[in-house]
């Protein structure tokens, strides 16, 4: 024991002076202050020597264990006091340097265009409604007036989620909630997401639409007319030209496309050079949204008697009016998120 405490007082100054480390400190103090280590077993041992001669010894090993605690809790402060002054030098700041800008962000050009554009419909009445993006077959399909076997679901490439759920192909199930809800009269707009199997330079997986409808007792083709053209001036130019084009929807009838005058070669067909409008590709007029009357069988669905009650409904894609508004050609720069892009708009 004697022997085994002088060879300890010795060696473990000389193994602290040369810990360099935070780590180096610790796997010394464990190894000769852990539950295993040097010191610890010599303390243990004593149990084993005779009883007059363990009060001395306990007392030169509890002195033996206090000095190397204090020595280890020294030399660690001293290396954390060296690397405090090593990461200050190296790290130091030079105040007289001119300060850093922060950049200014940029609101994304298409909340810039769906905000302009619940702005118009707002000034008009319209009240803004919201649903949910997993939707079930019945709101997104069926309540539309397209049943399992119509053909008009062939040209929506559904991602299914699983059973009767699925991502909504467009913001019409809002419709139907808002109608199972609520009686006339009724003048609605559902902004938001929606999904489809469908990715290349003029159509995106994810992509934005306003969905808008106005049901009431004497609704009319004419009221559609006024609101949308109405609408389509404020997002353009009040001179703006639009043409309503005869089409089916499975959910309005009568249904039509809405084309508006040429943004770029302002219906010549051909630029000024002229060459074939890159835009229009030469007819002049470009697809802007589409709309109609609301067809008599969603009534049915939603417990209206279409007898009583009339309506329109109209949908658009934001991406498409933000292209137009702003000349952009790709629909994926809008979510590439390359800021050379994105401080292009204000």
């Amino acid at each position: 024991m004697k022997e085994s405490l002088e060879t300890l007082r010795e060696e473990i100054p000389d193994r602290i002076a040369h810990c360099e480390t935070g780590p180096e400190i610790e796997h010394l103090r464990v190894e000769y202050l852990g539950r295993k280590g040097k010191l610890t077993l010599l303390l243990r041992g004593l149990r084993d020597l005779p009883p007059e001669e363990r009060p001395q010894a306990g007392e030169q090993l509890n002195r033996l264990r206090r000095v190397t605690e204090e020595q280890i809790a020294a030399r660690l402060a001293e290396l954390k006091g060296r690397e405090k002054e090593r990461i200050l030098s190296e790290e130091r700041v030079d105040i007289t340097l001119p300060g850093s800008r922060w950049e200014r962000g940029r609101i994304h050009p298409l909340t810039l265009v769906m905000d302009e554009i619940i702005d118009v419909f707002a000034g008009m009445g319209f009240e803004i409604a919201r649903g949910p993006d997993i939707e079930d077959d019945y709101h997104n399909f069926e309540a539309l007036n397209m049943p399992k076997d119509h053909p008009a679901r062939d040209m929506q490439d559904t991602f299914f989620v699983s059973g009767e759920c699925l991502l909504r192909t467009h913001t019409s199930p809002v419709q139907i909630r808002v109608m199972e809800s609520r009686k006339p009269p009724l003048q609605i707009i559902a902004p938001g997401a929606v999904y489809r199997h469908d990715d290349d330079a003029t159509h995106s997986p994810m992509f934005h639409q306003v969905e808008g409808f106005m049901v009431d007792s004497d609704i009319s083709f004419a009221d559609l007319k006024g609101v949308l053209t109405h609408f389509i001036r404020q997002i353009f130019r009040p001179e703006t030209k639009v043409r309503f084009r005869p089409s089916f929807f499975p959910f309005t009838e009568p249904s039509a496309e809405i084309d508006i005058q040429c943004v770029l070669c302002g219906g010549e067909g051909t630029s000024q050079e002229g060459q074939t409008c890159r835009v229009c590709k030469g007819s002049g007029w470009l697809e802007i949204l589409g709309a109609g009357m609301i067809d008599p069988q969603v009534f049915r669905f939603v417990g209206y008697d279409p007898e009583k009650v009339s309506g329109f409904a109209f949908g658009m894609g934001v991406e498409r009016i933000a292209m137009l508004k702003f000349g952009i050609e790709d629909i994926r720069l809008f979510f590439q998120n390359d800021i050379r892009f994105l401080r292009q708009f204000r």
